[in-house]
């Protein structure tokens, strides 16, 4: 029906139902109803409304309805045309069926008129009795089945091939091959074959079995390369390539051994996105366990006599021929064709070579001797080495950690120590190799050991790097002054170490301080005092932090691969059986220690390098510069010094990768009783990693006091050149600003006549303001970089070197007063005695009491004694011997007076003896650890029992009530300075018991 015609009904139909009413000719009327409310008024509005609405209404569902039209009829068409294509089909093939009945009905008729025609026009139709046509029929019948067996010997060689039973499918291979030469299928003949000619099917099947060899041989070939497959489908594989390749039981343990290399070297280079690397490598060696036992199983054969082991089959391979080729001991071998024989109903009509079809070898299976055998695993096992070495090495490349390295090795272990792995291992390679395969220590030990030092080599020169950038790093925003960085506040504490010794901060002192003592602490804990105590910058602490957290990491990674303190033998692995183990994970454990070792000293060794020159460069620039003190060179220095000196303390991570475990698990000795026990007992043989430790400390401390000595030369010649020049002013206005008070003392001395007259003489009580300015200056360089904590032989070469300085001056005084110049202020006796008395006073302070000094074997400088007599020759001989007692008294005075006053410089060996053991040998002390050197402070006597207190009470109020005040002269006046000390002195050589008031602890209080 076209669209017209569709129109023009459904107009006729619109108006035989609205009345014949008419609104157009193109769409159907859409009719509105209007409730009536009156007769006229329903009208009008019908006459208004129904037109436009019925127009607006229709205008917009025309273009819906023609589309649906559209696809009704498309959908009809094509629906329409399906129909009839299938009813096409469905006639084809009624007809092309009644073409095949038809053609299969003339087959029949032609058939049966061929008998007919074969059996002649006059024969009459022969009787049920086939015996005279027995033979010919059989014969028919017999080709039939070999015929039918032939065809569907393919299929069942590939369900064989699907199962993998490759050997079966290899003796039906070889039953078709036997049927092709029984129906003379063989068309590589030049004979005519009737088969062939009466069945051209065959001819396609012939062409279809010739593939099956390379088939057959491809699979069981690959079968041999798998490692999870039993010794009996191994053997039946190498049965199967035996019979199709015709070759000998030497042939198939070379093939078996080359397809094993071949898995080996798949394993080692097949991509590693899949599998891990532990996978991989316990692969490889479960599959060179699994080759040697299979080797075993399969071509091993027992020496005569020898009874067999049940746990421990072999021969499989012999075994499994003997039975296939019918050469079994019993004359029964396996058929090709039993179990089909009792599931078809043509069997009966097969031939009896057929049914009893055998394959056989061309050469009689010879057992391998156990000497080929042994030779041959042996270079397949130096042939393989190599490959094993250079893919485990290009696999444990992508190991980035000693942890990871850990992981394979302890898989590894767990592997081979497995009970299903691990049975009659070494018999089996006894009788193989007559000597055991050692997986671990023959192939994988070196590899691992190679790896891991390999990584710690990385990880130390990436150590070594990073911390070579830190220092360059910190070095610049030492010199930098103007930063406003946020470690600014530390950068001024570099700048001078008294704002943060004296600096209060909440870290001071640990949260647990009140109830924990120092020997009880943690190994790593510390606190803020105790780095204010060691005079530790805070720069220098996040340095020594960054380079240990790094270190911690190294060691963490790396002591996963030793054996832990608690479990020095595997836990499920008896004492008495660690022999039966795969092997021993822990014996290079003394190699990896020191491995570590000798990295960290390399590390250590760079470190110190590069601050070594820093330090010389520093040092070329340094030289010569009078403005040095205020520049930032020195804080450089003053920083590398204090990180030389530091590293020890605050890297503990350093001492136990030098130390090893032992390192870490060693406490140090804090306890006064251990100590005392220490010392009672025989000297311990340092062992060859304490020496190590040793040699790291004292290159740490060699390359801290060279710091330190750039430190000190840089200042001592500020200063000594600042002092020279005061020394050398020679103007009267100089002499006379320099000069400070003199004391007058009253003598009596005896005149010719007998009498006693008494004279006034005057003489210095003080050094010079050039002299005590540059004591001072000392004292606050000193003190500005904390100088408690400076080694004592950086303070003895700085005072040695002053002292240098200092005569040095005086000699070009001496030098010059010998020259005579205008305008000069001549050298007069009281100059010179103010002289003499600043050369005394700077020798006995800058003067440290060496061991030499305490014996008495020592003798005083010459050049000191040299500048003295000069100074001498300038006073008269006379009033130099009425001077000298006084002089020297005033010296003592004022070394005692200004003992407090310069602090470092006078030092704790001129004037003091050592602190007394009786406050420190009884109770630990709480809030620092002991210092080994006394500088400033002694310990307060917090620890005194009551019983002490009481008794030192009492001994004091006894030694009040009886003494009784001398007469003293001048010089033992009591309130002169040092008279209360020499009598406390007195009172104590006599004491007992402690006092609290002892000499040693004043002098170190008052340090």
């Amino acid at each position: 029906m076209s669209e017209a015609a569709f129109r023009n009904a459904k107009s006729a139909e619109l108006q035989r139902s609205s009345g014949n009413v008419k609104i157009g000719d193109r769409a159907p009327l859409l009719l509105v109803v209007w409730p009536q409310t009156g007769a006229g008024h329903g009208t009008a509005e019908w006459k208004k409304t129904v037109p436009n609405k019925s127009n607006q209404l229709m205008e917009a569902a025309f273009p819906s309805i023609e589309h649906k039209k559209e696809e009704l009829l498309q959908m009809v068409g094509e629906r329409y045309r399906d129909l009839i294509e299938a009813a096409d089909t469905i006639g084809q093939m009624r007809r092309c069926a009644e073409g095949l009945v038809d053609a299969v009905k003339a087959t029949d008729q032609y058939c049966a008129r061929l008998r007919l025609r074969l059996a002649g026009p006059a024969a009459p139709r022969p009787p049920r009795d086939p015996q005279p046509q027995q033979p010919s029929q059989e014969k028919f019948y017999s080709m039939a089945a070999q015929i039918k067996l032939l065809l569907e010997i393919p299929e069942k060689i590939w369900s064989s091939m699907e199962a993998s039973q490759y050997l079966h499918a290899t003796q039906l291979y070889l039953l078709c091959c036997h049927l092709h030469n029984l129906l003379q299928l063989d068309s590589s003949t030049s004979r005519y074959s009737p088969v062939l000619s009466r069945f051209p099917i065959l001819i396609r099947q012939v062409a279809a079995a010739s593939h099956f060899r390379s088939t057959i041989l491809h699979e069981s070939k690959m079968l041999l390369k798998c490692q999870a497959v039993s010794d009996q489908a191994v053997a039946e594989a190498l049965c199967a390539i035996m019979l199709l390749e015709e070759s000998s039981p030497r042939q198939a343990l070379t093939d078996f051994l080359l397809a094993r290399k071949a898995a080996i070297q798949k394993l080692l280079n097949q991509p590693h996105h899949g599998a891990s690397i532990k996978a991989q490598i316990c692969s490889l060696v479960e599959l060179l366990a699994t080759t040697l036992n299979q080797a075993h199983a399969l071509f091993y054969t027992l020496p005569e006599g020898q009874l067999p082991d049940p746990s421990l089959p072999c021969g499989l391979l012999f075994s499994t021929l003997e039975t296939i080729t019918g050469q079994h001991p019993t004359g029964k071998g396996t058929g090709v064709l039993q179990e089909e024989m009792k599931l078809c109903s043509w069997f009966k009509y097969l031939p009896a070579s057929i049914v009893q079809f055998q394959p056989a070898l061309r050469t009689l299976a010879q057992p391998i001797s156990q000497e080929y055998l042994k030779d041959t695993l042996q270079k397949w096992i130096h042939m393989c080495n190599e490959d094993i070495k250079n893919g485990i090495t290009n696999l444990l490349l992508y190991v980035k950690s000693m942890k990871g390295l850990a992981g394979i090795r302890d898989a590894m272990w767990e592997l081979l120590t497995n009970e299903s792995t691990n049975h009659s291992w070494d018999v089996i390679c006894q009788r193989l190799l007559e000597k055991p395969l050692l997986f671990w220590e023959d192939l994988m030990q070196q590899l691992f050991l190679d790896r891991l030092q390999t990584l710690t080599k990385e990880g130390f020169d990436s150590i070594s790097t990073s911390s070579k950038e830190l220092l360059i790093s910190a070095l610049q925003e030492l010199e930098n002054t103007t930063s406003n960085s946020t470690s600014n506040k530390h950068i001024h504490f570099e700048h001078n170490m008294s704002l943060f010794l004296w600096s209060e901060s909440p870290h001071d002192l640990p949260p647990d301080a009140a109830w924990v003592s120092v020997a009880h602490r943690g190994q790593f804990a510390s606190s803020g005092l105790s780095m204010k105590a060691q005079a530790i910058s805070p720069c220098v602490q996040n340095f020594c932090s960054a380079l240990d957290s790094k270190l911690k990491v190294k060691l963490d990674d790396l002591l996963a691969y030793l054996p832990s303190d608690d479990s020095p033998l595997p836990k499920d692995v008896f004492p008495g059986q660690a022999k039966s183990c795969a092997f021993d994970r822990y014996a290079d454990a003394g190699t990896v220690q020191e491995m570590l070792q000798t990295h960290s000293v390399v590390c250590i060794k760079y470190i110190t390098d590069c601050i070594q020159a820093e330090l010389q460069s520093i040092e070329q620039v340094v030289q010569g510069q009078q403005d040095v003190l205020n520049g930032v060179k020195l804080h450089a220095v003053l920083f590398m010094a204090r990180l030389c000196q530091s590293l020890g303390e605050l890297c503990p991570h350093l001492k136990q990768c030098i130390l090893g475990r032992s390192g870490s698990s060693e406490k140090t000795a804090r306890d006064p009783r251990a100590l005392k026990k220490q010392g009672k007992g025989k000297t311990r043989e340092v062992i060859p990693m304490q020496a190590k430790w040793q040699e790291v400390k004292e290159l740490l401390l060699q390359q801290s006091v060279m710091g330190y000595r750039v430190w000190s030369s840089a200042v001592v010649k500020v200063l000594a050149h600042g002092f020279t020049q005061s020394l050398l002013l020679d103007d009267a206005g100089s002499v006379l600003a320099t000069a400070t008070s003199w004391d007058e003392l009253e003598i009596q001395e005896e005149a010719e006549s007998g009498s006693s007259v008494t004279s006034t003489i005057r003489l210095p009580i003080q050094p010079s303001w050039y002299v005590q300015s540059f004591l001072f200056s000392l004292c606050q360089e000193i003190n500005r970089v904390g100088g408690h904590a400076l080694p004592k032989v950086t303070l003895q070469e700085m005072l040695k070197s002053c002292m240098v300085q200092v005569v040095a001056a005086y000699e070009k005084l001496a030098e010059e007063k010998h020259v005579k110049k205008e305008g000069a202020f001549p050298m007069t006796q009281n100059r010179a005695l103010q002289l003499l008395y600043d050369l005394r006073y700077l020798n006995i302070v800058l003067t440290a009491r060496t061991e030499e000094v305490k014996s008495g074997r020592s003798k005083q400088d010459s050049r000191i004694e040299k500048v003295a007599d000069y100074l001498e020759a300038l006073i008269d001989p006379f009033d130099l011997d009425v001077f000298t007692p006084h002089l020297n008294s005033n010296l003592n005075r004022l070394v005692q007076r200004t003992s407090v006053l310069f602090g470092l410089v006078t030092g704790t060996e001129n004037h003091f003896t050592p602190r007394s053991c009786t406050f420190n040998s009884q109770e630990p002390h709480n809030i620092l650890p002991l210092a080994s050197s006394q500088i400033r402070f002694g310990l307060l006597p917090l620890s005194m029992t009551s019983t002490r207190k009481a008794k030192s009470t009492s001994r004091s109020m006894e030694t009040k009530a009886q003494v009784v005040p001398p007469a003293l002269s001048r010089a033992g006046d009591p309130t002169h300075p040092g008279s209360l000390f020499r009598q406390l002195v007195s009172e104590e050589e006599d004491a007992s018991t402690p006092s609290l008031f002892k000499l040693g602890w004043l002098s170190s209080m008052t340090k």
